[in-house]
């Protein structure tokens, strides 16, 4: 795995100079908090404000809430996002490119923080293979702060590639919660579990939540929209509507319910409270990092949908949840002594069958049409496909080369492809790999090429319709779309002038804008420092 250092270097050498840090700052705060929400939409904090009363209604009304914050980008999904507000970059650069890609060497999907190289360090019993940032190409504000800071990073999350896409390639603790249901790290960031949290554990087990039922927080007529839909389906073994009863502890059951409700993110939020006190993260001679990724409503949302009872609810916990945490860090740092970054990986479409223009791709019928137009115009037996990822769609070796050899044969490909429901157009790997198409006034070229990264995405890349989905269940995001590419961009604190600013602005801006206001540069970031959010001098 390469050194930080390394990166580093190899950032400063391929890409320009960095940032300049503007002369027009007061004294350094002694945190930095990096709060991300998992699928918090851009117009959830406007549809959902009448919900809003604590933390969320805080940052929103004395921050400096950009409330055109988007993602410029095709790929919206965990990895990326977290990655991108994590070094303030593009995934064209960053190398996050989606949750999970087919690796043309090894000819096997891999997902973004895998990593053979490393072995699981638990706090329950599991043991194998884990997960690193190796295969991350440029370092997060974190690592640069502790590298030339000597910060301390805690980033945490019920997700590795949340928990990692907000520290990089290193950190003191950097922790989420495993798919065999214990609290996981990494030998990448520690050889032996960290002993605080090790306390911390015995007497805060999960299963604390066991018996627990997930109410609604309010009464029901604050909620907008109906509780239950017909076109809304439960997760985890619940129906659509309330209550939604976890269950007993070692019921097989209540782990998957856990990781469906809002007691999740509120175990979060205390494990982020207790990383504050064991770390004496903001209290010492250093400006600190902690970065919390609350996964909750990504989980729900798929399932639910955003016009749930179930999302809205996870929003209120949320709200309270992160008001408790502002007010212990006003007590324990001081509210002149940290400053907060809030945004969310993506957004999310609404569920087609609420409304009425969308629909579902058959997925598999795409692949079929490529087979076979490629099988007609080249001859020869198939698959000629390895693998798809999402909307990317990856030949065998060698094949690509013959079909893009053939003008014809690509453009037969388009037209089968594009010809079918829910469809809107088809790009080859050609059309979105070069700098020039980074910057194409065809805003389609434009997203894909941002998300593009040689080697790690498809041959062709399909692009749906608005509002339709390639999933045939619930609800997603991963396009360009403005429901998935808006999210908040909200700053809050210490060298924070609060306002609504209705200028564009990206979740990459806020790493650089947060790197000027502690004194640090950031390699060839592609975020902007948002200079109308800051105090003048």
């Amino acid at each position: 795995m390469r050194s930080v250092a390394a990166v580093a270097a190899l950032s400063f050498v391929l890409f320009r100079s960095p940032v300049p840090v503007p002369a027009a700052q007061t004294a350094r705060p002694k945190l930095v908090v990096f709060l991300v929400i998992d699928q918090m939409r851009g117009d959830y904090p406007v549809r959902y404000k009448n919900l809003l009363e604590h933390g969320l209604k805080r940052l929103t009304t004395q921050g400096a809430w950009y409330r055109n914050g988007a993602y410029p980008y095709l790929t919206t999904l965990t990895c990326v996002g977290h990655s991108t507000i994590g070094t303030g970059t593009f995934p064209y650069k960053h190398g996050m490119v989606a949750n999970e890609w087919y690796d043309r060497e090894t000819e096997k999907t891999v997902t973004c923080t895998s990593d053979p190289d490393t072995s699981i360090v638990s706090y329950g019993a599991t043991t194998g293979t884990s997960e690193s940032a190796k295969r991350m190409m440029m370092p997060t504000l974190a690592e640069v702060m502790r590298g030339t800071s000597k910060s301390r990073v805690a980033t945490m999350s019920m997700k590795p590639r949340s928990a990692i896409g907000l520290a990089g390639h290193e950190g003191d603790f950097v922790t989420w919660f495993g798919a065999r249901g214990a609290w996981d790290t990494s030998s990448a960031f520690t050889k032996t579990p960290v002993p605080w949290f090790v306390a911390y554990l015995k007497g805060n087990p999960v299963d604390r939540d066991s018996d627990k039922t997930w109410e609604r927080t309010l009464p029901a007529e604050r909620y907008q929209y109906d509780d239950d839909v017909p076109s809304e389906r439960g997760s985890a073994g619940w129906d659509a509507k309330f209550p939604h009863p976890l269950g007993r502890a070692g019921d097989a059951a209540f782990l998957a319910h856990w990781l469906q409700s809002p007691f999740a993110d509120d175990y979060l939020e205390q494990m982020a409270e207790a990383a504050i006190d064991a770390m004496k993260l903001g209290t010492e001679d250093r400006t600190d990092f902690l970065g919390v990724s609350f996964s909750m409503l990504d989980a729900v949302g798929h399932a639910f949908g955003p016009r749930s009872h179930e999302a809205q609810d996870v929003i209120v916990r949320l709200d309270r949840s992160i008001g408790r945490l502002l007010d212990v860090l006003d007590k324990k740092v001081g509210p002149d002594n940290y400053v907060v970054a809030l945004s969310a990986d993506h957004g999310v479409a609404d569920i087609p069958e609420q409304i009425s223009n969308g629909g579902r791709v058959a997925m598999p019928a795409v692949r079929s049409a490529i087979e076979s137009v490629v099988k007609k115009g080249l001859g020869g037996e198939g698959p000629f496909l390895a693998a798809t990822a999402g909307g990317d769609f990856y030949f065998k070796p060698g094949m690509y080369e013959r079909v893009r050899a053939d003008r014809a044969l690509v453009g037969q490909i388009k037209s089968a492809v594009g010809a079918m429901s829910g469809i809107a157009r088809v790009l080859t790997s050609d059309e979105v790999s070069s700098p020039a198409a980074r910057t194409s006034k065809d805003p389609e070229i434009r997203a894909a090429a941002l998300s593009y990264y040689a080697g790690r995405n498809g041959d062709l890349i399909v692009i749906p319709k608005e509002n339709w989905l390639m999933t045939q269940v619930g609800t997603t995001h991963g396009t360009l779309y403005s429901y998935d590419q808006r999210v908040p961009v909200l700053l809050y604190g210490a060298g924070i002038q609060p306002g609504v600013r209705d200028e564009n602005a990206t979740p990459a801006d806020l790493a650089p804008t947060v790197a000027s206001i502690v004194g640090v540069s950031l390699p060839s970031p592609d975020g902007r420092v948002l200079t109308s959010a800051l105090k003048k001098r």
